[in-house]
């Protein structure tokens, strides 16, 4: 796919790998539709790239329409949709409190909130946007639209206390391909990617010895990821048409 002149859709597109994937788009000259909660910080980047913001809460299928409809009202039918909103909230499945001696287990409405937010954000938006992408005419190779979703390393090798992050994540992998093959006579390719540990504004308020544990776990380069290059990866999987219903680790070879 030849990307300038396309329009796209990137959630949770205003900080992290979304900015990062949002600014990369914009600068092959794709036209950027950011879905963010964070209204301020997606209307400034939107500013920035020359794109559109647009208040969506991914967990919220009539949120998820309603954005899809203003983003199509503002920049056309999307051929490019990036997923890349989720939320990590970190417990053990059951537990003794250190300071009480209390059993404790993770919250019910938490583990719920992961799911709906990873798992079926992703699914929401992706049943919005190729339903959309059926209405387009084909592109060489018969291809009407591509579809990339963030999954995590963790989808695979999941750390203590990421049970609903770990399912969530495993959850968006396991559905690429099956969505892919759902699509194979329409021309909408389906891929995903799984990212390790990367320098996001999540990562830079952790502990400095939880950071330098992180780096030190990568065998190599010693250091953690670059949102540029999670982006670099998401215009490749657009670009390259027979890459589809497959899945790649960007994690510079660390094992959780």
């Amino acid at each position: 796919m030849q990307l300038r002149g396309h329009s796209a859709v990137v959630t949770g597109g205003a900080s992290g790998l979304g900015e990062a994937v949002s600014r990369n788009l914009a600068a092959s000259g794709v036209k950027v539709g950011i879905f963010d909660l964070n209204k301020e910080r997606a209307r400034a980047l939107a500013d920035e790239i020359g794109g559109n913001h647009f208040a969506v809460d991914v967990s919220d299928p009539e949120s998820v329409e309603d954005g899809f409809a203003q983003a199509r009202a503002a920049q056309g039918q999307e051929r490019i949709l990036v997923n890349c909103a989720g939320i990590g909230i970190v417990s053990k499945t059951a537990f003794r409190d250190r300071r009480t001696g209390e059993i404790k287990r993770f919250p019910l409405e938490s583990f719920e909130k992961v799911l709906r937010v990873n798992l079926l954000g992703t699914f929401y938006c992706i049943a919005a946007s190729t339903a959309g992408m059926l209405t387009l005419e084909p592109l060489e190779d018969k291809e009407r639209g591509v579809v990339i979703n963030t999954s995590s390393i963790a989808a695979i090798d999941g750390q203590a206390g990421q049970a609903a992050y770990s399912a969530s994540k495993n959850g968006v992998l396991g559905m690429t391909l099956p969505i892919a093959r759902d699509f194979r006579n329409e021309g909408i390719r389906v891929n995903a990617i799984l990212p390790g540990s990367f320098d996001t504004p999540l990562l830079s308020t952790a502990r400095p010895d939880i950071y330098q544990a992180l780096v030190a776990a990568v065998p190599f380069p010693k250091r953690l990821g670059k949102p540029d290059e999670f982006a670099s990866l998401v215009l490749e999987m657009c670009r390259n048409t027979y890459f589809n219903g497959e899945y790649v680790r960007l994690d510079g070879a660390v094992r959780l």
